[in-house]
């Protein structure tokens, strides 16, 4: 039988670990690889090529929900179930906004995260059940375009690109990193920044965390660790 080959990304090691025994005890599947944020992660999956990421949604250097596009971009047969301790439905809705398949709670019981993989496998949504079932409906019932129904705002104006790019700045990176991470030149992040500092009239990082507050692509509870 083919084993469910499963990346971990978790910036606590005692989570990693936990994870990892508790995968490897599955008569189906198998952790080949770890790390403890998203860019070490997001560099092994993409030679390793996994059936499943887990990942935590709080990690430094690139947070698990920039790393669902990325994942998905470079590692197209990969499922990604997002770990993590926020029960907010707004963090579940953007998780499977960006193509995640599973959202599950750290502090639920351990078959949930087993359950979740076996159902992104299967292409399958899932949920830890302390979350309302109503986050998936909502998903499923955005419009053809696949865009969320908020209002049109200046970050709607931003190339996909300039988003990925803003997200990673959120997240803490330079534009070195940036640029390592997107695998661009520093001089083509630089760019993208530049770009984005004009249509968003911006030019610092606080300003950017406060802007992407407003607008509800992000959360300050995100960046208490």
């Amino acid at each position: 039988m083919k084993k469910i080959t499963v990346a971990i990304a978790d910036d606590h090691a005692i989570v990693r670990t936990g994870v990892l025994q508790m995968i490897n005890e599955q008569p189906d599947m198998e952790v080949i690889a770890e790390a403890p944020d998203g860019h070490e992660l997001l560099k092994k999956a993409k030679s390793l090529q996994p059936t499943v990421v887990v990942a935590d949604i709080s990690m430094p250097r690139l947070s698990g929900l920039e790393l669902i596009k990325l994942v998905k971009d470079s590692c197209p047969n990969t499922q990604v179930v997002i770990l993590s301790m926020f029960k907010k439905e707004a963090y579940a809705h953007q998780a499977l906004s960006l193509g995640a398949m599973g959202y599950v709670l750290k502090t639920a019981p351990g078959t949930e995260l087993i359950e979740a993989i076996h159902c992104a496998v299967k292409g399958q949504f899932y949920l830890s059940h302390e979350i309302n079932s109503k986050v998936i409906h909502s998903y499923l019932s955005e419009d053809e375009t696949g865009v969320r129904r908020r209002s049109l705002s200046k970050y709607d104006l931003l190339s996909e690109r300039e988003q990925q790019v803003f997200r990673l700045v959120l997240d803490g990176n330079s534009t070195r990193q940036v640029g390592e991470i997107l695998c661009i030149s520093p001089k083509t992040a630089e760019k993208h920044r530049s770009n984005i500092i004009k249509k968003l009239g911006i030019n610092d990082a606080m300003s950017m965390l406060k802007y992407a507050i407003k607008i509800g692509i992000a959360d300050p509870e995100i960046w208490s660790d």
